[in-house]
């Protein structure tokens, strides 16, 4: 537990710079998370200078939210460049197996970029790992058991997986952390999921072992979602409370509220 408050000091005081190849949905809501958590921000995609940026962050966030084809080629430029770099890359396959470009563009960056750790939804990480689920739109449809998908997702790719829901599950295949803090109102504001994502690579940057990091970061946001959730009773105002409350969420907040547990996975 002191490793994963640590970290959420770790972050404001390093400060990083998360550069964020992302949907357009999201961008102002996670530039805005971002500030709030103490990290930086830098929204990049034009394939003529991903590369340089990329170069230039302590970290990368690949969503496929908004998926063109341009977009695609500069998330590998970007990806590969942080790699030589040897910085964290979050991959949030956002819709992954609600088409065939989204399922061509999530493979082929598994193929070509080394990836620190992969978040998404039951539905969408089932898809990247080859067990088919039903996704429509951005959501995943019917019941998935999150820690079954994300085991087999992380043996599968050789990644460490985050699956987010009712739980949080976040494993590499042989240690397994969940997380049962959070609110539903995250569920009904568009981009909480991707400042997910992006909130991760900030805290990748620490230097942690990425499952740990993760690990830290939602328990930090799950708890803020829960501390917002007191002064919020709708979507809109949820969205505003979520912003302050990851400005004001502390270690001390974290460490008392969290619900966290931890398990060895057996070896098959």
């Amino acid at each position: 537990m002191n490793k994963i408050t640590r970290m959420i000091e770790l972050v404001r005081e390093k400060e990083p710079l998360v550069h964020n190849i992302t949907n357009e949905v999201v961008v102002n809501f996670t530039a805005n998370g971002l500030y709030a958590i103490g990290a930086s921000p830098v929204m990049a995609s034009a394939i003529e200078e991903v590369g340089e940026m990329a170069k230039n962050a302590d970290g990368l966030l690949l969503n496929i939210g908004t998926l063109t084809s341009n977009q695609a080629e500069a998330m590998i430029v970007a990806g590969k460049a942080a790699n030589e770099k040897g910085i964290p890359v979050v991959l949030d396959p956002v819709a992954v197996g609600a088409t065939s470009l989204r399922s061509e563009v999530a493979s082929r960056i598994l193929e070509e970029v080394k990836i620190s750790l992969i978040r998404g939804n039951a539905g969408e990480i089932s898809n990247l790992s080859g067990a088919k689920a039903e996704v429509r739109g951005v959501d995943s449809v019917g019941t998935l058991d999150n820690r079954s998908v994300a085991i087999h997702a992380a043996k599968q790719l050789g990644v460490p997986v985050m699956v987010t829901g009712v739980k949080d599950v976040i494993t590499d295949g042989k240690e397994l952390y969940t997380i049962s803090n959070g609110t539903q109102l995250l569920t009904k504001v568009t981009g909480t999921g991707c400042l997910l994502g992006a909130v991760i690579a900030a805290f990748l940057t620490t230097g942690e072992k990425p499952l740990l990091a993760a690990t830290a970061a939602v328990a930090f946001y799950d708890v803020a979602a829960e501390r917002a959730r007191q002064n919020a009773s709708a979507p809109g105002s949820f969205q505003i409370a979520f912003l302050d409350a990851l400005f004001e969420t502390n270690a001390q907040h974290v460490s008392e509220k969290i619900n966290i547990t931890h398990e060895s996975l057996d070896e098959d």
